[in-house]
């Protein structure tokens, strides 16, 4: 799964390293998004501009939008069967832009886990395939949601845990952005494992256990 990630890039290096983004200067860097908080999301209204949305999949048919707490994840695998997905899948698309991941390390013979950054080895920001949706509440207002899509570990998170979060390449998101009912045999197959020699992971303080901790201390390595 993907339950914690990061985004300390700035707007300038944003814009630089996604050919075309319109984003806000007022982006503050985040060391510890947890589910339930805005994400920033690019969405597939052909604007290629970041936008705020709640984490955690509030489906158009939810009575509760605390449903939203159990739908911050999709599984790749499953996308077409379960009803809080297809629908977004076929037409509601987004990149969520993250710099980082946590995943926790069972450790052999502990109760504990070890919490474990996963980053790209240039150091640069990505984009996690994700899905939205618009839920109207009862008084008339709406909240934007979204869920980052999981897949199979690659090599290097086989070691860490049995999920990883779906990190798309440029060069794939016209087809993950295109505002029209996708074509999903040409979506499926870009639903895999990044490559794991293009990612690097290490060992963080347990300060990144409570979603409290918004603080620079998370991402530094334990020595």
């Amino acid at each position: 799964m993907c339950g914690r990630f990061t985004l300390t890039t700035t707007p300038e290096q944003l814009r630089a390293a996604f050919t075309g983004l319109s984003v806000s200067d007022e982006i503050q860097p985040r060391f510890n998004i947890a589910p339930s908080q805005p994400v920033a999301v690019v969405v597939n209204d052909g604007k290629f501009q970041v936008d705020y949305y709640t984490w955690g999949l509030i489906p158009s048919w939810a009575k509760d939008p605390t449903i939203g707490n159990r739908l911050i994840n999709a599984r790749a695998e499953t996308l077409v069967e379960k009803p809080a997905f297809r629908s977004a899948f076929r037409r509601r698309r987004c990149l969520v832009l993250a710099d980082g991941f946590y995943e926790w390390r069972q450790e052999p013979g502990k109760r504990t886990k070890t919490p474990m950054l996963i980053k790209m080895k240039s150091g640069l920001p990505f984009a996690f395939a994700g899905l939205w949706e618009n839920w109207n509440t009862p008084d008339g207002s709406n909240i934007l949601s979204c869920t980052i899509i999981t897949t199979e570990p690659n090599q290097l998170m086989q070691s860490i845990h049995n999920r990883m979060p779906v990190i798309l390449p440029e060069n794939a998101f016209p087809a993950w952005l295109e505002g029209r009912e996708g074509n999903l045999p040409q979506l499926q197959p870009l639903l895999v494992p990044y490559p794991a020699e293009a990612l690097t992971a290490f060992e963080v303080s347990t300060l990144v256990n409570s979603p409290a901790n918004e603080d620079p201390r998370c991402i530094l390595p334990i020595a």
